[in-house]
C-alpha cells in the first residue's frame, strides 16, 4: 500500500494551493511499469484523464521537483508529491466563527458536521482549509482534536516556532474544557458521577470500545437541567481519548441525541444536516504558554 501523508511537516516541492497543503507518498516496490499504472490501482475512483490533466499541469513531482508524467517509468522506493483533489465535494452549509486571533493563536467556534482536518470525502470543506483560505495564513495547524460531528471551541496554532508549547499544554493537562450535551434521562444513573474506563479502537475503525485494564479515559458528568425526558448534561473530560464523551454517555445508558455511532452504529449514505449530534465544546480556559495571560473562550452554539 502507498504511504500517504500531508506534507506540512515535510519539505515540499509544491506550494500550498487554496489552503490545501500538498501530500507526499512513498511508492512501494512492485511490478508496475509506469506511474500511471500504479495510480490507476491505488486510486481507482480517479479517472485516467483526470490524472493526465493534473500531471500536465505539473501537479505531481518527485522529491527533486521534477514533473512526473503519467507514462513515466515506475520507480519503487521513491517519493512523490501531489495535491489531493475531491471531485463533487458536498458543501457543508454552516460557517465557523473566529472568536480570537493574534500572531500565536486562532480560536474558532466550529459548526457541527465540519471536519477539523482534510479526510475522507472532505477536503476544501475542512475547517483547516477554510481557515487557510480566509486568513491567508498557511502555517496554521489545529492544536487538539474535535470530532466532525461536534460543534464548539477549538484552538489553532499560528506560529510553528511556538507550536510545541501549545501542544504541551494539552499533553500535560493544563487546559480546562467543558462540554454540553443533550441526552435522555435515566433514573438508574446516579449523577453527578465520574466515569473511568480503558478505551481502545474497536474493530470498526470509526468506533472505540472498553477493555479491562488501567483507565486511560476519565469524564465528570452532571445533570444541569431537564425538560420532560431529555436532560442537559455538563461534561468535563480529564483526558482526551477519541469519542470519549460519546462513549462514556453511552456506557451509562444515556447516549447523546443523534449519535450515529453509539450505542449502535447506524449506516448512512447521505449526510443529514437536520440532525446534528447534540454535543458542543462549550468552553475552554488555560494560561497562555507564550505570554502567561489567562484566557477563556465560550461557544455561541446552543443545543
Amino acid at each position: 500500500m502507498i504511504s500517504e501523508h500531508p506534507s506540512q511537516a515535510e519539505p515540499s516541492v509544491l506550494p500550498m494551493r487554496e489552503g490545501v497543503a500538498p501530500s507526499f507518498a512513498w511508492l512501494p516496490h512492485g511490478h508496475w511499469k509506469t506511474l500511471g499504472q500504479y495510480l490507476a490501482v491505488r486510486f481507482p475512483m480517479v479517472p485516467e484523464t483526470e490524472w493526465r490533466l493534473r500531471m500536465s499541469r505539473g501537479d505531481v513531482r518527485n522529491d527533486r521537483g521534477e514533473v512526473l508524467d503519467y507514462d513515466a517509468a515506475y520507480v519503487g522506493g521513491t517519493k512523490i508529491f501531489y495535491y489531493r483533489v475531491r471531485i463533487n465535494e458536498t458543501p457543508i452549509p454552516f460557517e465557523e466563527v473566529v472568536l480570537y486571533q493574534d500572531d500565536e493563536l486562532i480560536v474558532v467556534d466550529k459548526p457541527h458536521f465540519v471536519p477539523v482536518t482534510p479526510g475522507g470525502k472532505y477536503l476544501h470543506e475542512s475547517l483547516l482549509v477554510r481557515l487557510r483560505r480566509k486568513t491567508g495564513l498557511q502555517s496554521i495547524s489545529p492544536i487538539h482534536r474535535l470530532d466532525r460531528e461536534t460543534a464548539g471551541v477549538i484552538l489553532f496554532s499560528v506560529n510553528p516556532a511556538t507550536r510545541s508549547l501549545w501542544q504541551a499544554m494539552f499533553r500535560f493537562k493544563k487546559v480546562h474544557k467543558v462540554y454540553q450535551a443533550l441526552a435522555p434521562l435515566n433514573a438508574d444513573v446516579k449523577l453527578p458521577c465520574t466515569v473511568r474506563s480503558r478505551i481502545v479502537r474497536d474493530d470498526l475503525f470509526f468506533r472505540v470500545k472498553d477493555v479491562p485494564g488501567e483507565p486511560n479515559a476519565v469524564t465528570h458528568i452532571e445533570l444541569q437541567s431537564h425538560d420532560g425526558h431529555i436532560g442537559r448534561y455538563r461534561l468535563i473530560p480529564e483526558t482526551g481519548k477519541m469519542h470519549q464523551l460519546r462513549f462514556h454517555m453511552s456506557m451509562l445508558g444515556i447516549p447523546i441525541i443523534n449519535d450515529k455511532f453509539y450505542p449502535t452504529p447506524e449506516p448512512t449514505t447521505l449526510e443529514d444536516f437536520s440532525a446534528p449530534l447534540k454535543l458542543c465544546a462549550s468552553a475552554i480556559s488555560f494560561i497562555d504558554p507564550v505570554c502567561g495571560v489567562e484566557r477563556s473562550f465560550e461557544s455561541a452554539h446552543r443545543l
